[in-house]
């Protein structure tokens, strides 16, 4: 039987510490081949792959357009570009794109968790480390969905615990362990064997890699997401197989959201093809909000200053009346600043900013191996079924 011998790893803010533990424990004769999405700025010069290079025992590489996945080799996305990963060759090939972003992310940790689900199924390891919001939620939903392995940093040991603790929420674990545990947990299941591929999973389809029907359209909706970041498809063309219009706009291109039918976390796309997950789309509207505020203080107190300008005008021209009337106009406009102000001032507790950051961490114990201290407490969708179920 094949072994779990592709691994991929996604972490956002507090992952560069996370990732480098986890890479210093990975063994010298590691099996498996990793790939690495760490959150970036698009324009960042990034230095991940030789921080991650000081640290680990296997070669660490930057990842290559094309070039083939290699057993023991560390994997490392670049700036602007969604990370992929594709059958072909002995262990699979990579793929770089400016697919659109997931998550407000571009490399996105959705896009290259639903790549390796789709290319190889159960043999698939996919990791979750240190982040904020939910990026990686819906890709380890996928992984385990085709029966592949999930492993979550324990929340407690991340420096920014939103992403483990979403995903063990939302998709449960097979193991949760601290990340300096996670390299020699993960070099033991590179070498254990894969369970059997499912014969279909929620997410539609019948199973087979996308190389099994080469030609064809995709047609679960699975092959449509990873379809989508590869920019080979138009949402506006399939936008009606991918869910139902939501009453919500992108906030990226102002198109109309559809809600992803799938029996995993909620999420939602656009036809360009922006996806959200729901901490990253309250984000998003929290920001939305916050700008239009902004912009509507600025409006307000250019017309409480027009209004003074106005009324002292017609004072000096002894036009009382209308003297009067503009210095009403002028406190009115000042009571609404004063409003608006106070909206602008507020905290997370009562104010306008968004609740994701605040998620409760616990009721989930490191542990480096399966079992019911490696599920969520409440139990989370997948936790009390077998992967790919």
């Amino acid at each position: 039987m094949p072994a779990h011998d592709l691994i991929v790893i996604g972490a956002s803010a507090g992952g560069v510490e996370a990732a480098t533990a986890l890479v210093a424990g990975l063994p010298a004769d590691l099996s498996a081949a990793v790939c690495v999405v760490v959150h970036m700025r698009a324009y960042a010069e990034s230095r991940l792959t030789e921080v991650l290079g000081r640290a680990a025992a296997v070669p660490v590489v930057v990842a290559q357009q094309g070039a083939p996945l290699r057993a023991g080799t560390v994997h490392v996305a670049v700036p602007d570009m969604h990370l992929l990963v594709e059958p072909g060759g002995e262990h699979g090939t990579l793929r770089l794109t400016r697919g659109p972003k997931e998550n407000r992310a571009r490399p996105a940790v959705d896009p290259l968790f639903r790549s390796a689900a789709l290319a190889f199924g159960p043999r698939v390891i996919g990791v979750i480390l240190s982040g904020a919001l939910d990026d990686g939620t819906a890709g380890l939903w996928a992984v385990r969905d085709r029966a592949g392995l999930a492993v979550v940093q324990d929340p407690t040991d991340a420096l920014v615990a939103s992403m483990p603790q979403s995903a063990l929420n939302e998709v449960g674990a097979d193991h949760v362990a601290a990340a300096a545990a996670l390299g020699p947990l993960l070099g033991r299941l590179a070498r254990e064997p894969a369970a059997a591929a499912p014969a279909a999973g929620p997410s539609g389809g019948d199973g087979g890699a996308p190389h099994e029907r080469a030609g064809e359209p995709p047609t679960s909706l699975l092959e449509r997401e990873v379809a989508m970041a590869t920019i080979d498809e138009g949402m506006h063309q399939r936008s009606e197989r991918y869910g139902r219009p939501s009453r919500f706009s992108c906030p990226d291109c102002g198109g109309v959201l559809w809600n992803v039918a799938a029996d995993g976390p909620l999420r939602f796309r656009c036809e360009t093809g922006h996806a959200y997950s729901p901490a990253s789309l309250a984000e998003m509207q929290t920001e939305k909000i916050e700008e239009a505020l902004w912009a509507a203080l600025r409006a307000i107190e250019d017309r409480v200053e027009f209004a003074r300008i106005r009324a002292a005008r017609a004072t000096e021209f002894r036009l009382a009346a209308f003297a009067q009337q503009f210095t009403v106009q002028e406190e009115a406009a000042q009571q609404h600043a004063t409003v608006l102000r106070s909206l602008l001032r507020l905290d997370g507790r009562t104010g306008i900013r968004p609740l994701a950051e605040q998620m409760p961490v616990g009721g989930v114990r490191a542990t480096d191996g399966a079992g019911p201290d490696a599920r969520p407490r409440p139990a989370a969708p997948l936790a009390d079924r077998p992967p790919g179920r």
